[in-house]
């Protein structure tokens, strides 16, 4: 694989793709929904030039799937795509047996990445980290976008960043800190850019992008894709006062909810991305459990905040 060209084509609209699932006693996979949905995200403008999908991450249950489904999810959006955009695959495990598999197995099935975040459950070293990820580089050269999840795991310091750049097949890093402060956020965009394509996980896209990220992770396009469209197109343009009103007016809403329902409900991911979706009348479904499903509890209100948002083809009540 040609890692620089990865690395080059990992901007825009990092979008994490949700796993749907039909209404039965196993909520197996909706293969036909997913492929739907990934039609929507190319139909409304999404392409090469401003996104890359990510299947099978923590909004696409990858903690509920198996290995197989995994693998069955993934192809089927690479298949949908028809190579229009570029796909990751979350490849987050607690083994490093299975990572060294998820690797091939991307590789083999056409994605450009896999995601990969430290191990979770047990608080591992950096050094753990490191061998992890060269493990999973050593297996396939699939290029790597390494996913700094510190509120599930060990952390990844500016430290252990700088040794990741002798890795050659990570290309990428998502990233996000638990800044008190010291702006260790920015200090890794600035020192960093020019070896990594850097994807911003904290929605200071305004800051980010003068810093020099240029990747977005952006849940609005599963719903709203033209929105993430003109988004990237804005940052390009620099026309930051216009990007930074957009984040206000439609992202904050969503996660000020997205928060109350973690709070109050259930915790996961992707839920509400799945709801949003079936209100704009797309292929939907619940998330599998232990996350409850919302969508009883919570459609009205959310119904109304894309209301609220200008968000188009919302059904009306």
């Amino acid at each position: 694989m040609d890692l620089e060209k990865a690395r080059q084509h990992l901007h825009g609209c990092y979008v994490t793709v949700p796993t749907q699932f039909l209404d039965n006693r196993e909520l197996s996979p909706n293969i036909d929904g997913i492929q739907s949905h990934v039609r929507f995200l190319l139909d409304g403008g999404l392409n090469d030039k401003n996104a890359v999908f990510l299947v099978g991450g923590a909004a696409g249950d990858f903690s509920t799937m198996t290995f197989e489904e995994r693998i069955h999810v993934a192809k089927a959006v690479v298949e949908a795509t028809e190579g229009k955009v570029p796909v990751a695959m979350g490849a987050q495990t607690t083994s490093t047996a299975e990572l060294i598999k998820l690797s091939k197995a991307a590789r083999d099935l056409g994605a450009i990445y896999i995601q990969v975040s430290c191990p979770f459950y047990f608080n591992h070293s950096e050094q753990d980290f490191l061998e992890y990820v060269t493990a999973a580089a050593d297996a396939s050269d699939i290029a790597i976008i390494v996913y700094n999840t510190f509120w599930t795991s060990t952390g990844v310091s500016l430290e252990m960043v700088n040794k990741l750049t002798n890795i050659s097949n990570v290309v990428g890093l998502k990233w996000s800190s638990p800044d008190i402060g010291w702006m260790t956020f920015e200090r890794v965009i600035q020192l960093f850019n020019s070896r990594f394509s850097i994807i911003d996980n904290r929605m200071e896209f305004v800051a980010s992008h003068i810093l020099g990220a240029r990747g977005f992770e952006v849940h609005v396009c599963n719903y709203w894709p033209e929105w993430g469209a003109n988004l990237i197109e804005s940052l390009n343009q620099k026309d930051y006062v216009k990007v930074q009103n957009q984040l206000l007016k439609v992202v904050q809403p969503f996660m000020k909810l997205w928060q109350k329902i973690e709070k109050e409900y259930t915790g996961g991911d992707g839920y509400l991305d799945k709801l949003c979706m079936e209100l704009v009348g797309l292929p939907s479904s619940r998330s599998r459990p232990p996350t409850r499903d919302i969508r009883d509890q919570y459609r009205e209100e959310t119904r109304q905040m894309l209301i609220e948002s200008g968000v188009p083809r919302v059904i009306r009540s």
